[in-house]
């Protein structure tokens, strides 16, 4: 019986599911400011990863390269940054609208406590992140996540366990097979 192997699909749905809780964690108890938070996640995303492509490599007798598994890696990070961009254009439109208006407020007392700016200065950085805020957040769900799913793929392909089959000797082994079939017959 062959050994089932998770697909990269699910293994990126979980790690989705797991930055969307932390989200939303973040957003109910007010925690905007907790950087360790955001880290934790990036840790324990990565840690998913790494995970996922050891098992990957476990599930196929390890008999995968290098580029087997990080393909493997960055192809449930490219699942997880869909799943978590299309939550970030749900979550600021439809499920939290006022997150923009509380992050705003954030920037605009950190902006306060420079004394080099002065309110218009501070009041044109708060426009322009109201304009921008939208293409910022998805960019960074992209880019951050990229990053992070791309170093937790390299990681993960190294440590895991790898016995490619030369696929060459396959070939002559079948090759030397079908001759000796002939030579019998």
């Amino acid at each position: 019986m062959d050994k089932q192997i998770t697909s990269h699909i699910l293994k990126g749905a979980i790690l989705a599911g797991i930055s969307i809780l932390f989200s939303i964690i973040i957003y109910v108890f007010n925690l905007y400011t907790t950087s360790w938070l955001s880290w934790l996640n990036y840790a324990i995303f990565i840690g998913g990863i790494i995970y996922g492509n050891v098992l990957f490599a476990n599930q196929n007798n390890n008999n995968v390269t290098f580029g087997n598994i990080f393909a493997h890696g960055f192809k449930t990070t490219a699942v997880t940054i869909v799943i978590t961009v299309l939550y970030t254009v749900l979550a600021l439109y439809v499920l939290f609208p006022d997150m923009v208006d509380k992050i705003i407020e954030m920037s605009r007392v950190e902006m306060a406590k420079n004394p080099k700016l002065t309110d218009e200065m501070i009041e044109q950085g708060i426009a322009m992140t109201k304009k921008l805020f939208l293409p910022f957040a998805v960019a960074g769900a992209i880019f951050g996540t990229g990053f992070m799913g791309a170093f937790g793929s390299l990681i993960g392909a190294a440590v895991a366990k790898k016995n490619p089959v030369d696929p060459f000797s396959a070939v002559q082994s079948k090759v030397e097979d079908n001759q000796a079939i002939d030579q019998s017959l």
